[in-house]
This record gives structure tokens, C-alpha cells and sequence, in this order.
């Protein structure tokens, strides 16, 4: 275990107090109207400096998911985010649409199964935002392990698989609603499928009736990225000597081992820091040159990706060892609470797999593997697509995900609950574009 990480970073933090303090009265003394330097070359150059020196210097809260409404069959509908379910560890978010009557059918329930690998469920805002118009969307919205007391207990990979369990139950309790269809974007690809291999293997009726697996490491033998080699490379115990610390006095999850968010994001930044360093003197032009709109798409993406959560250290351990380090998956060798997880039980829930072409995080060929692990389940049933020009942030975000996979997913759904009116490519023939 890092010894005194949290600790450092905290002081680190406060060391750094007293400038931020001067930096905030000298960007309101620049940006006030009455001071004539902030209409010159000079004073704008102040202003960005100081707000630049800001932005890398805060510590950014979890944002807001901030739906108030959203546009079904032509008519604005209000929108209500209430908690549907929640333990210690994870709310499940509802974006409640709020219609004058009743639909002519039932709704259809979409569960977006949200990362918890660093980044707030927040991150998948456009994802949310292109499913509204078409479904009664929840999210899993994991919460900070540093907020979490230590007498909550502990959170690892196989609870996160007994969450999804549970979550799919309780909504497949509902009788107000149509078909359930389950979503995972990116590390829940594996705890989505063990959790619906795990449901089949006990005839549970509440198994959801399809699930898409989106840019998830099934196989990370397949197309290995640099996060794959450097797990494998270091393996389990590295992780545990230099990734974990523990949450300092002061938060609610004092005492609690985990790995910390700032750790996350510095890995995250590091794998293309030329691209971070370039977006950062991108913004400082912007602001000298008052392009306010260049300025503001800058400032709504980093308060996104700059927000990070701690996760607890026994979930990112298990996490490590058993899909990146062993490819327990793959090779037939995961167990749940000592019960294994047989893919093979797999016979009644539609498979989709989707993957970006230029994906660096979840290499082409990882999630597609899943169609070999699923023996039983037919091949009407399986269905994958590979979104051309698109990195692993572009698998679920962006004009070519609104414009391309959404629509995909909605026809693979419809396939599943009103039979297959439409024709796609089987699985096996996607295939060929991974062999090239």
C-alpha cells in the first residue's frame, strides 16, 4: 500500500490555498468593468492566466446530470430525477418523464450500468440524454468511496455483480413498464454478463431481455491496449503497493483503503498528455482571443473529466486480477461467492456487443469475444457492431453514437421484443473487420 498518498495530496492541496485565494481577487479586480486594463491585449492575458491557474488548481465536485426535459414523438416532456433504488454504495437513478396520460404502450426500461472506474456516472450525460426520448432510462450512480463509512462494510467486484442482480430485480418487479433491456459501458461489460450468466443459471424471471456490452475488456488478450500490457506486465501486487491508499481524516470514509480518484485521473491524463497540454493552451487563446463559445465547450468537458471518484480498494484489486491480470472470464475461471460463472447458461438474453474502431482503452476484438463465450445462446440472438472512426469515449458519446449506435441499439431491441422484422448482420460476420 502507498504510504501517506491521500495524506500528501491533501497538503498538497492546502499548501496551495493562499495563492488560489490571490488568484480569485485578482480575476474579479481584471474581469470588473470599471478597470480599464481588461480591455487590453495585457489584461487579457491576466484574466486567462489567472483563470487557467484556477481551473488546474480546483478540486472539482460531482456534477449535476441536469435533465429538466426532453422531446418524445415531438412534445416536450418534463423530466423528474428521483433515486429508484439505493444501498450504501450505489443510487440508481430514474429519469422520471413526466406525460400528460398514459402511453399507449408500455414504457420500455433501459438500465445504463455506469463505470465505476473513476469518473462520476455524470460522465455518461450524453448517453442518458439520446436514450430520453425513447425509454424509461435508469443509471447506476455509484458514490464515492470516500464518503462511505467504514461500517458500511466492503465493496468488491463480486458485490458489484450482486448489485446488478439486484437492480435488475427490482425493476423487473415492476409491472408498470415494458421490457428491460440492460446497458454497460466500458469495466461493467463483465459484471453485466457474469450477472445475467449468474440470473440464467438460477431461472431467475427477472433477467433482463437483452444487454449491450459497449467498449468492455471480456477479453483483453484480444487487441491488447497500453492499460492491458501495463497490468499484465506489473500484475496484481504492483497494484497493491502503489495504488492504494487510505482515506485521510475529515471524510465520512476516513479509514477506508481505496484508490484515489487524483491517482485515476493522472493515469488517465498521462496516456495523452500531448492531447491535455494542447487543450489547455487552446483555452488560454481562446480567452485572450473572447472566442467564449471555443472557451465554454472547454470548461463543460474538463468540469466533467477533471470530477473523480475514490474506489474502494478491494473492489479495484479483484477488478485487476481477475479481468486484466488472470482473463478469469475468458478462460472459464470467474467465480461469484465461490459459485462459478458459466457463460454457457446464457440461453434467453439478447447479446449486442458495440466497439470503436480507433479504441485504445478496450482494443478491438474485447468485447466482441463475448459471442464465443455464450455457446447457448442463438445466433438470432447475437448481434455486434463495429462504429467506424470513433475512439473509446465515442463508443457511447458524441454525433457518431446519437447518429449511428443509438439507433442500432433501438432497432437490436425491437428485434428482441417484436420479433426479427429486422435484418442485420449476424455476429460472426462482423468478424471480418477485426481480421483485417
Amino acid at each position: 500500500m502507498a504510504p501517506f498518498t491521500y495524506e500528501m495530496h491533501e497538503i498538497a492541496y492546502l499548501a496551495i490555498a493562499p495563492a488560489r485565494a490571490l488568484s480569485d481577487v485578482a480575476r474579479h479586480w481584471f474581469l470588473s468593468a470599471g478597470n480599464p486594463l481588461s480591455y487590453t491585449h495585457v489584461g487579457r492575458n491576466l484574466i486567462a492566466s489567472v483563470e487557467l491557474f484556477e481551473r488546474l488548481t480546483r478540486r472539482y465536485g460531482k456534477p449535476d446530470f441536469g435533465f429538466r426535459s426532453t422531446v418524445v414523438d415531438g412534445v416536450r416532456v418534463p423530466i423528474v430525477e428521483r433515486v429508484a433504488w439505493q444501498s450504501p454504495f450505489c443510487n440508481l437513478v430514474r429519469f422520471e418523464r413526466q406525460f400528460d396520460r398514459a402511453p399507449a404502450e408500455p414504457e420500455q426500461k433501459l438500465l445504463i450500468v455506469a463505470p465505476m472506474s473513476g469518473h462520476h456516472a455524470t460522465l455518461l450525460r450524453g448517453t442518458v440524454e439520446a436514450f430520453l426520448p425513447f425509454y424509461d432510462v435508469y443509471i447506476t450512480d455509484w458514490v464515492d468511496a470516500r464518503t462511505i463509512p467504514v461500517s458500511a462494510g466492503k465493496f468488491d467486484l463480486d458485490d458489484y455483480i450482486d448489485h446488478v442482480v439486484m437492480i435488475c430485480e427490482h425493476l423487473g418487479d415492476q409491472q408498470d413498464g415494458g421490457a428491460l433491456h440492460a446497458l454497460g459501458v466500458c469495466q461493467p461489460a463483465v459484471p453485466l454478463i457474469a450477472a445475467v450468466a449468474l440470473m440464467e443459471a438460477d431461472s431467475n424471471p427477472r433477467v433482463p431481455a437483452s444487454m449491450t456490452l459497449m467498449g468492455g475488456p471480456i477479453d483483453t488478450r484480444e487487441s491488447p491496449t497500453k492499460v492491458n500490457l501495463l497490468a499484465q506486465e506489473r500484475g496484481s501486487s504492483w497494484f497493491r503497493r502503489h495504488c492504494i491508499s487510505t482515506v485521510p481524516f475529515g471524510y465520512p470514509g476516513a479509514g477506508r483503503e481505496v484508490y484515489p480518484g487524483f491517482l485515476q485521473l493522472a493515469g488517465f491524463m498521462a496516456m495523452n498528455i500531448d492531447r491535455h497540454v494542447t487543450a489547455h493552451f487552446d483555452l488560454f487563446s481562446h480567452l485572450v482571443e473572447g472566442d467564449g463559445d471555443s472557451a465554454e465547450k472547454h470548461r463543460d468537458f474538463y468540469d466533467e473529466y477533471l470530477a473523480v471518484m475514490d474506489l474502494t480498494a478491494e473492489f479495484y484489486l479483484q477488478t485487476v486480477d481477475t479481468v486484466f491480470v488472470r482473463h478469469a472470464l475468458p478462460k472459464g475461471e470467474m467465480m461469484h461467492r465461490g459459485v462459478p460463472v458459466d457463460l454457457a447458461a446464457i440461453e434467453n438474453v439478447a447479446l449486442l456487443t458495440v466497439e470503436g474502431e480507433n479504441d485504445d482503452i478496450s482494443g478491438l476484438g474485447q468485447t466482441y469475444a463475448a459471442h464465443a463465450l455464450c455457446p447457448n445462446l442463438p445466433d438470432h440472438l447475437k448481434q455486434h457492431h463495429t462504429q467506424e472512426k470513433v475512439g473509446h469515449y465515442g463508443v457511447f458519446n458524441g454525433s457518431r453514437f446519437r447518429n449511428h449506435v443509438v439507433p442500432r441499439i433501438r432497432d437490436f431491441h425491437a428485434t428482441v421484443t417484436k420479433g426479427p422484422d429486422l435484418h442485420f448482420v449476424p455476429a460472426e460476420a462482423s468478424a471480418a473487420l477485426l481480421a483485417e
